[in-house]
């Protein structure tokens, strides 16, 4: 065979090795890419809630002297979900929700705070902000799917180590972490009082 001839050959594997790599590592990035672009809407989301949290404390505590409990469980919860691995936000944002469904049920209880208009917007921006994140992460869990996929089948597993892709935590709860969360009602009443105003101090004569 001609020298001329397997120099070519020889440059036409080189060059498709190259092409092979460069494509693979652009396909890996765009697939990283998408993951943490999905994780981001996430993130806002958990910050949302956040900062949706301290005002319904506080409404809720203006109303109700019973659970104290439920208030502080969610007050530790609310810096877990902007802190931490996403298995660990996910786990947090889980219970926390759990926590928040509690409040609410409690709500039943009090009608002028079921009827407060401030508790009512905050339980709705809540819920939406619930419906985003279910939403969100659907699409963050797709992407993750793909992206792992890609680094652990041919040829995408033969660049990923040297090109330092690493594999994606799902968003998603572990199973001892989906049970329903155990709220200790130990410092309530018998049963539900509605808050009543504090009494006004007596008045001198003169």
């Amino acid at each position: 065979m001609d020298f001329g001839i397997l120099e070519l050959i020889a440059g036409a594997v080189v060059l498709i090795v190259v092409l092979i790599v460069v494509l693979t590592y652009n396909g890996l990035v765009s697939r990283r890419n998408r993951v943490q672009d999905a994780w981001a809407q996430i993130d806002v989301q958990l910050k949302r809630r956040y900062d949706l949290i301290p005002n319904l404390i506080e409404t809720v505590k203006g109303y109700s002297r019973y659970e104290k409990g439920v208030l502080t469980q969610v007050t530790q919860l609310r810096s877990s979900i902007v802190s931490g691995s996403v298995q660990d936000k996910a786990a947090a944002n889980n219970k926390l929700s759990q926590a928040l469904k509690t409040i609410f049920a409690v709500a039943e209880n009090y009608p002028d705070l079921k009827a407060s208009e401030t508790f009512k917007n905050l339980q709705t921006e809540l819920e939406n902000t619930e419906d985003r994140i279910s939403f969100v992460r659907t699409s963050y869990n797709d992407y993750v799917l793909d992206y792992n996929n890609a680094i652990q089948t041919f040829p995408g597993n033969v660049f990923a180590n040297s090109f330092k892709f690493v594999k994606m935590d799902y968003f998603q709860t572990p199973e001892e972490q989906k049970q329903p969360v155990k709220v200790d009602f130990s410092d309530m009443g018998s049963s539900p009082q509605q808050s009543k105003p504090a009494p006004q101090p007596k008045q001198k004569k003169p």
